[in-house]
């Protein structure tokens, strides 16, 4: 059996980033499969977490499983299923309005809170917050229902993440940021809470399922500004995959701010940079 490099010898726990770390699109990134069934081999546990919410945990099983890798879904942590837990900690059963898709919608209806399409008279319905993730069916109209809840029924407006583009296989599309500051435009107010990386809300909820210190942890992500930034905020260790959006030039360009910026934010920058996920064994 292989060993981990010096950097990763006392981890427990390994996070996955999702999109560009394991998979782009429906394409298997070269290793990714046999390299976690190494990583459990070693008895590390191995979970998931990404900022993606259009996609049930149940979703995300089944594409990992096409891809031989085994899981179960309480091995995923999403934007819209830590949203989920962390609204039902605020006020449980609530009437919600989302800007969102099948994932964010499901998560809450699963935690027994009611999704609210069409709020028009708030003295028969109040509505309780307006969470925002990404929505591929973004509308003029959802917009303008999600205004009127925030600034006429005072529901309070949080989102999944704020992430500015969603990388996609040919390049990338706009991301649930792009939703979360029409609404932000449109009412004059920020999200409450946003629950996505780089809040490390979803890597500290799942250092508490797991009860594995924050010592003994590391995260595997592809973004500077979310995975890492996340895990860092965490207290994780942070190992950046140039499998996805980051790139050499943008790591250069990191270091060079980090050396003459004197304010510059020191959790941009990953304990590791690995090219792929086969560098954190021993050759």
């Amino acid at each position: 059996m292989r060993e981990l490099i010096d950097n990763l010898k006392n981890i427990e726990l390994a996070i996955f980033d999702l999109d560009g770390v394991i998979y782009r699109g429906d394409a298997l990134i070269s290793s990714a499969d046999t390299i976690i069934q190494e990583l459990k081999e070693h008895s590390i546990k191995v979970v998931y977490n990404t900022n993606n919410s259009t996609a049930t945990r149940q979703v995300y099983v089944e594409k990992m499983e096409r891809f031989k890798i085994s899981c179960k879904i309480s091995d995923f942590y999403t934007s819209a299923s830590i949203a989920s837990a962390e609204i039902t900690k605020i006020k449980k059963n609530a009437n919600i309005f989302i800007i969102g898709e099948t994932g964010l919608r499901e998560e809450l209806r699963s935690f027994g809170h009611r999704i609210i399409t069409e709020p028009l008279n708030f003295e028969e319905i109040g509505i309780d917050f307006v969470i925002v993730g990404l929505d591929r069916d973004f509308s003029y109209n959802k917009l303008s229902i999600a205004q009127k809840c925030v600034l006429e029924g005072n529901a309070q407006f949080y989102a999944t993440n704020e992430d500015s583009t969603l990388p996609v296989i040919n390049g990338l599309k706009p991301g649930a940021g792009v939703m979360v500051n029409a609404l932000k435009t449109c009412t004059g107010k920020d999200p409450v809470r946003i629950f996505g990386k780089p809040e490390p809300f979803g890597i500290k909820m799942i250092l508490n399922d797991t009860q594995i210190p924050a010592n003994n942890a590391c995260i595997f992500g592809d973004r500077l500004n979310t995975d890492i930034l996340a895990g860092n905020r965490a207290g994780i260790t942070t190992v950046v995959v140039m499998t996805g959006v980051t790139t050499k030039d943008m790591i250069m360009e990191l270091e060079i701010k980090a050396h003459d910026i004197r304010d510059f934010d020191k959790n941009l920058v990953p304990d590791l940079i690995i090219n792929n996920l086969r560098e954190i064994f021993t050759k």
